[in-house]
This record gives C-alpha cells, structure tokens and sequence, in this order.
C-alpha cells in the first residue's frame, strides 16, 4: 500500500465512526487521531490497533498538531454541543471559534492537506473554514449532503426495487430542513423517474414526497431511538477519503462555494462536484426545475442569514 496518512481531528461518536471505517477498508497505511481529550484519542487508538490482525498493518495513533505535517487529507467531526438554553447563534459563534483554532494550527502544521469538514452544520462550518484557512477553497471539503443523497437513493432503490448503486439521483442545497431533492434528474438506468415507468412503477408525487420527508427527518429518526447518528456519516467520510486519496475523480454532493451556480455566492451549500487528489476539480450543477432553484435559494438564504449574523474573523 503507498504510503497515506489521514488525520482525524475529534474523536466523538462521527469521529470515532470515520476512523473506524478508514481503517477497516484499509484506505491509509497511517491514521493520526486528534482530540483536546488526549487520552480518548490514545484509547480509540489502541482499540483499533487491536484488530490489525483481523485487518491488515494499518498504524493508528493519538497525537497532536505537529504530528499531521505529512496528512494527505484531515478530517474534521471535532465541535462543541449546544447548552441548556444557549442560543443557535451562541452555538454557531463558539464552533466558529473552536474552528479559528484549528484552521490557525493546520496552515502551521499540514499547510498542503485537503480538509474535509464534517461536523454540523457542516455547510456553515466549511464556509468558515473557507474564510479561515490559507489554503485555497477548493482544498476545504464540507461532507454536504452526501449523506442525505445516499439516504435518498437507498429508500428510491427499496421502492423501485433496484440496486441503490443503480440511482442516480441527488440532494442539494442545505444539508438540513431546507435540502432540495432533484426531481428532474433523478434517473434509474438512464430513464428519468419523473418521466418514465419502472418496474411498473411510475412517479406520483404524494408518495415519493413522503419518501423525500423521510430523508428529510432520518437524522431525527435515528437520534429518537439512539441518540445520535455515526455510522452512516462514518462511512460517507471514509468514501470521501478514499475519492481524494485514489484521485478517482468521482461526482459527488459535497458543500462548496456554488460561486454563481443556480445564482449563488457567498454561502456554502451542496452542488455535485468532481473531486481527486486536488480537492474539488470543478462543479457539475444539474439542470433544475423552477421549484427546485426556489428551493436552492431558500436553502442559499437560510444558510447566508446565519452567516451574516455570525462573528467569523479573528
């Protein structure tokens, strides 16, 4: 295996859910994991290690700042939580600030690493990251709705009954209440659901807006019964990781600066882009409905409002 290094700063439920899948796919030969708590990070650490001979040689260990210089890419779950009757705002300020520390201590330390945002909400938070970081934009990658997009697609799979690998189909905008599912080009083997019929199915917008609201609702679903969602998150960044590290140059929902795609600026949200070893190669918006683009600029404008209420520079 050539010689990869990926650094991984929190190791939270997200954290420790992507380091998990990085290692068990074996996609870099050295993980490095950050956390203010240094002995969670050494435990996590030593808990994989564990497993390498069920695995393969991959190295995992707890360590700091200096100790990502070689990274190829970082990713990032670590942020703080909400507390009683702070509000959104407060939030969304003390995560900036966090996010200031830790974009100041990668341009010293692993100036040339593709960053990989995933702690929410992650369309703000890679905006800020943006703005923060010397590096160039496209090297600051925010997991978007990645997530939402596969959810998307497997529950379209389960009702069409074909392999979910085999829809194309996509969520764009916020990752969060305001999302957009892209109706009109959502396809199965190259045929468009909106236009064709299925399986003998065909589309009817009462039931495939219910399956959109269960995409929609699936974070609060899942933290209803367990308190938190990991494991599909966990998987998106390792497929994220494994993208960038391969160069394979893939298509996907990740959170960028539209920079004038559907009439946006100045806000992160998500658009299908190609992405490889540089970071985001370019962008590839589909064609949208006139629904569809009032949903992106709704999206475009819930998330620009928090931006602008926000205090980002240092």
């Amino acid at each position: 295996m050539a010689k990869s290094v990926v650094g991984l700063i929190g190791t939270g439920n997200v954290g420790v859910a992507a380091a998990y899948a990085l290692f068990q796919r074996q996609l870099a030969s050295e993980i490095i994991l950050v956390d203010k708590n240094h002995q969670r990070a050494e435990g996590e650490a030593m808990d994989l290690m564990h497993a390498q001979p069920l695995v393969g040689r991959v190295s995992v260990r707890a360590g700091d700042y200096p100790d990502l210089a070689h990274c190829q890419v970082i990713v990032i779950t670590a942020g703080v939580n909400q507390k009683p009757g702070e509000s959104r705002l407060d939030l969304l300020n003390r995560n900036a600030a966090v996010f200031r520390e830790i974009a100041e201590a990668l341009d010293r330390h692993a100036p040339e690493a593709i960053l990989v945002i995933a702690t929410n909400p992650v369309d703000i938070l890679t905006y800020v990251m943006q703005q923060l970081s010397q590096r160039p934009a496209r090297r600051v990658i925010g997991t978007g709705t990645m997530l939402d997009t596969s959810r998307f697609r497997a529950l379209l799979g389960d009702y069409y009954q074909v392999n979910p690998r085999s829809v194309h189909a996509y969520i764009l905008g916020e990752h969060g209440d305001s999302e957009v599912p892209i109706w009109s080009s959502a396809m199965i083997g190259g045929l468009s659901i909106m236009h064709h019929t299925i399986n003998d199915r065909r589309f009817e917008p009462k039931p495939m807006d219910a399956l959109f609201q269960r995409v929609r609702t699936a974070a609060f679903d899942i933290i209803s019964r367990k308190g938190y969602t990991n494991t599909a998150i966990g998987l998106v960044i390792a497929y994220l990781v494994r993208v960038i590290l391969e160069d394979q140059r893939s298509v996907l929902p990740v959170s960028v600066n539209p920079d004038g795609d559907y009439g946006q600026r100045d806000v992160c949200f998500s658009v299908p882009c190609v992405v490889g070893a540089h970071g985001v190669e370019y962008r590839l918006p589909p064609e949208a409905s006139e629904v569809e683009r009032q949903g992106l600029d709704a999206s475009a404008h819930i998330l620009r409002t928090s931006l602008q209420d926000m205090t980002i520079d240092s």
